[in-house]
């Protein structure tokens, strides 16, 4: 059998998987007591697993999820009101596939923002894109692409990205421009998309924060209403963590 131009013509074909499974079938002896159609399947099989592979890391490369959170590494014991059946729920990713969104409020340093990306992680991981975005970096970069002619490609961007992670809102004042650019991003996934918001405001406070009783009503209406919801509460981690590292005070 000729196995080098068989390599090479994998290579070509950028069939990576099978290239580096036929490698490896010819340095091990016990190969050769498998059939033509058992070998071809362990071809296709690393073919296959080779391809996920790299989905999954663009998936998370084109995510920028800001912490490396798994869902499956979440701490319950933390008293912080996290209800284990809703994490369990998203875990599954059905509410993604539903088009529902997900509001997670609570003061500071409770870990918002780590179980926000833990289920957008999880997303990834089941298939579909996702996007983590700081809401008000999110508004200046808009406001920017208004400007240089990028606006309606970053909105379509963001209408296809199956989860959008939007973290901090609430964190600072909108504009007239900024307000209508929320309900642009909103409406393009309603029904058709999901959307994840973390916030140190209680959902009551959001109408208020939005200021146009108007706008305010078009965009929770498409947020609020078709939601899970999880309030955070309890003393800041980073504090926690901070007392612990703390030297003792000397006698």
């Amino acid at each position: 059998m000729l196995i080098h131009p068989t390599l090479e013509l994998l290579q070509r074909l950028r069939l990576r998987g099978m290239f580096k499974a036929l490698q490896e079938q010819l340095q091990l002896p016990e190969t050769d007591t498998l059939s033509f159609e058992e070998r071809l399947a362990l071809l296709l099989e690393r073919e296959v697993t080779e391809r996920e592979t790299r989905r999954l890391r663009s998936r998370l490369k084109q995510a920028k999820l800001r912490e490396n959170a798994a869902i499956e590494d979440i701490d319950y014991r933390a008293h912080r009101g996290l209800d284990k059946a809703l994490m369990t729920r998203l875990a599954a990713c059905q509410w993604i596939g539903e088009h529902l969104n997900v509001l997670i409020t609570g003061p500071t340093g409770v870990g918002k923002t780590w179980i926000a990306c833990a289920p957008a992680n999880k997303a990834c991981r089941d298939g579909y894109t996702a996007r983590y975005l700081r809401l008000p970096r999110l508004l200046q970069e808009l406001g920017i692409a208004r400007a240089d002619g990028r606006y309606p490609k970053l909105l379509a961007e963001l209408a296809r990205t199956d989860l959008l992670v939007l973290d901090d809102w609430g964190l600072t004042p909108l504009n007239d421009e900024q307000r209508r650019d929320l309900l642009e991003i909103l409406d393009d996934r309603f029904n058709a998309r999901s959307t994840l918001v973390t916030s140190q405001l209680p959902i009551t406070h959001w109408h208020e924060y939005l200021a146009d009783p108007t706008l305010a009503d078009a965009i929770l209406d498409r947020l609020v209403h078709c939601a899970y919801k999880l309030n955070l509460r309890g003393e800041s981690l980073r504090k926690q963590a901070a007392d612990l590292t703390r030297e003792p005070a000397l006698a």
